[in-house]
């Protein structure tokens, strides 16, 4: 887990000073059936949200903890992130993401170990779940910084 926080930090540091150095146009440009950069940025928040909850429900909640999916297309489209100021934006994903380390500092391995079922029933545990949400945001500010 350790690692995976290091990089998770490592790309919250790095982010959260170059993004607000893009230029609006690229950060707008809409491609047809994709989003815009700002849009994935948006969807970053909404990832962070949602699992801001997960990492921290699954402590008290009935165990196995039951996995909830979520409609990005419709909350990146219901947010309305392509016409959110851009600073604001930023802060709201990077400050999220903040809290999430924290939470992720804070768990011990016996709690890393917390089964997970997703909606096509698969299990996975907590650990996989917060590793996977550090790749996931990797992922995604690539495609910003591409």
């Amino acid at each position: 887990m350790h690692d995976a926080i290091l990089k998770f930090e490592k790309i919250l540091n790095e982010n959260v000073s170059y993004f607000p150095v893009l230029n609006n146009e690229i950060l707008e440009a809409k491609v047809p059936g994709k989003w815009s950069k700002k849009e994935i940025l948006g969807h970053l928040v909404d990832s962070a949200l949602h699992n801001l909850v997960r990492f921290t429900e699954i402590n008290y909640a009935e165990k196995p903890y039951q996995h909830r999916p979520y409609n990005q297309i419709d909350l990146v489209n219901l947010n309305d992130y392509q016409s959110m100021d851009i600073n604001e934006l930023i802060q709201l994903w990077f400050v999220l993401n903040k809290q999430i380390v924290r939470i992720m500092k804070s768990v011990d391995d016996e709690v890393l170990d917390y089964k997970i079922v997703l909606s096509d029933k698969t299990v996975i545990d907590l650990k996989f779940l917060m590793t996977d949400y550090v790749e996931h945001l990797e992922h995604h500010v690539n495609q910003i910084k591409s």
